[in-house]
């Protein structure tokens, strides 16, 4: 059956830079290989499902999907605007740093750490100053062409 919009498609897959470097997996083994599974040690390592159409993967993946067959593993090339976007300095916030100060419950922000918002967007703080703190919240993908290894294991 070759997939389509609307079919429900699970899989197992392998996100990399273009330096090689995997930023996510599906596979443990993958994950245990390349230290994610230190940096998240509470993920469950299990194949997805999703829904071709709905958008809850990025674009590029899901379009890749299309066409192909249960069974298929196709190693997908994805550029920055299919993937997680062009770097942005409209996604530079900045900050008082007093009130962030607070907002933190009283903790001074620290370059280098992250914070995330009430909807659950994370940002790197890149800026610490007497006033401003300013915060990246593009994602840390964004401008880099991706690839991903993967295995359709069924499609409904």
């Amino acid at each position: 059956m070759t997939i389509a919009t609307g079919d429900s498609v699970t899989i197992e897959y392998t996100g990399r830079t273009e330096e090689g470097a995997v930023f996510d997996t599906t596979r443990e083994s993958v994950a245990r290989e390349t230290g994610l599974a230190d940096s998240q040690p509470d993920r469950e390592y299990d194949p997805l499902t999703v829904e071709i159409g709905e958008g809850r993967v990025i674009k590029g993946l899901e379009d890749a999907l299309v066409g192909l067959e249960q069974g298929a593993t196709p190693t997908v090339t994805i550029p920055p605007e299919e993937g997680y976007g062009e770097w942005s300095e409209e996604q530079v916030q900045e900050f008082e740093t007093e009130e962030l100060r607070q907002m933190l419950g009283g903790e001074l922000p620290e370059e280098g750490s992250y914070l995330e918002t009430q909807d659950g967007v994370r940002g790197e703080i890149t800026d610490v100053g007497d006033d401003i703190v300013r915060v990246d919240f593009n994602s840390p993908l964004a401008g880099e062409t991706i690839e991903f290894d993967v295995e359709i294991l069924a499609v409904n």
